[in-house]
């Protein structure tokens, strides 16, 4: 006897909708009934009515609650935090939050908290509290009107980051954060046990991101790098993303500038587009620019030491105050946000970074300083195996480790360089903050591992 199965089918039709900004609007000019979900933010008890403030992925929306009908049987049971289920209708009101107001004819509960919140979110906007605080609370803290601002934007800068790269013929790569060696020497590696062998997390994308050149010629990634540097300064952190490409048949690294510069005006233009509230709310200024002017290392350091007076101490490197004087420099002078400090020496750069034929004492290489902070450093890699070799025997390396990474210079390379960008270092600079961490969901530093 063949037993009877009951089967459904998902089609994909009917699909749930979110509760958004947009749709509301959509709603009020419809004037149809709608049904929204969402979080309570805050209440305000007017007495025959009262207002709920409702928290939704892009907005938070002002619900009148009229006591003496049904809705008003169920706000008494009301608290923040509360999430609901709303029937109801949306009507234009310029006087209302974003210009929508939500009039609803029934309310459903879906959760409601078991204690109050530790920090107080319930303003529109700022929290005003310190940031070990925010911290520590920060899966709550998030929920504020002022973090999830931030992060919008942020998650506007990656999405803007991939729309940019896909246009210009990359490809999206993703590459391992467990490896067995580290690319960019020294000590500052998170070691592992990997099954009984030594192992470490990934410090950057940059030996495999080279190997895929010789595959897709131009690839890109979005992805954590791990440094076990022992700091706790404002700029760092232990975990990060980092936003890199890489480019092959470069004429020059001029090309890697060249292609960075276009990439940062279409994300400025998508945070003007898609991020205007946000932006406003936060008192965000977009930088303005037609180019970034550009400067050798060597030149920088002079600039800023006649200028202002500052003694050079180290001249294979940028001190953090060499950084921001380098961007006050470049502000006043020429009124721009950026500025490209190249050729840096080549005894502070990486073993895969190509000498300058003129001077092989500096490299092909820059960083990128945003309103006096580096935010991106990049260059032109060796490509040439026996010239690969040298340099690495140069400085003590043995090869034997890096057979893997050697294999796809002696079978052949194109010209190639490219850079990475560091997302949270990015956002500090665009938000004016004092500290990175401000623009990391959850840091992870020396001293903080949780949340």
């Amino acid at each position: 006897m063949e037993r009877d199965v009951q089967m459904e089918y998902m089609n994909g039709m009917g699909l749930l909708e979110a509760t958004t900004l947009d749709m509301l609007r959509k709603s009020a000019q419809n004037n149809q009934p709608i049904q929204i979900h969402g979080a309570i933010h805050n209440i305000r008890d007017m007495g025959d009515f009262a207002f709920v403030i409702l928290r939704i992925p892009d907005a938070l929306v002002q619900c009148v609650i009229d006591k003496s009908g049904e809705p008003g049987a169920v706000f008494e049971s009301l608290q923040m935090e509360t999430t609901l289920r709303m029937d109801g209708i949306v009507r234009l009101e310029e006087r209302a939050p974003d210009g929508v107001e939500f009039l609803p004819s029934s309310i459903t509960p879906l959760s409601t908290p078991v204690e109050a919140m530790p920090v107080n979110i319930s303003k529109r906007f700022r929290m005003n509290v310190n940031l070990d605080t925010d911290l520590s609370n920060r899966p709550l803290t998030l929920r504020s009107g002022e973090l999830r601002a931030r992060f919008r934007i942020q998650a506007a800068i990656v999405r803007a980051y991939r729309d940019f790269l896909e246009r210009n013929g990359f490809v999206d790569i993703r590459t391992p954060k467990i490896v067995g060696g580290n690319a960019e020497g020294g000590t500052n590696v998170f070691r592992l046990d990997y099954f009984g062998r030594k192992a470490f997390l990934a410090q950057s994308p940059q030996f495999y991101k080279q190997t895929m050149v010789g595959v897709f010629e131009r690839v890109y990634e979005v992805g954590p790098v791990f440094r076990a540097e022992k700091h706790s300064t404002n700029r760092h952190l232990n975990e990060y993303i980092s936003l890199d490409f890489e480019m092959g048949y470069i004429n020059s690294f001029y090309d890697i500038m060249n292609m960075e510069t276009a990439l940062l005006k279409h994300i400025f233009a998508t945070l003007e587009k898609d991020c205007e509230r946000e932006c406003k709310a936060l008192g965000v200024v977009i930088p303005k620019f037609d180019q970034i002017p550009v400067i050798r290392f060597r030149d920088a350091k002079d600039a800023v030491a006649e200028k202002y007076g500052h003694k050079i101490k180290d001249p294979f490197d940028l001190e953090p105050v060499e950084e921001q004087l380098i961007g006050r420099y470049f502000k006043e002078e020429f009124d721009s946000d950026f500025v490209f400090v190249t050729h840096y020496p080549s005894k502070k750069r990486p073993f895969y970074a190509m000498d300058d034929p003129e001077d092989p004492a500096f490299t092909l290489s820059f960083d990128l300083l945003f309103r006096g902070m580096e935010v991106t450093t990049g260059g032109q890699r060796i490509h040439d195996y026996q010239a690969q070799v040298d340099k690495m025997v140069a400085r003590g390396m043995d090869t034997s480790g890096f057979e893997n990474y050697l294999m796809i210079h002696k079978h052949g390379m194109p010209p190639h360089g490219g850079l990475g960008l560091g997302l949270e270092r990015l956002c500090m600079k665009i938000f004016d903050d004092n500290n990175v961490r401000y623009s990391t969901l959850f840091p992870r530093d020396m001293n903080r591992l949780e949340p």
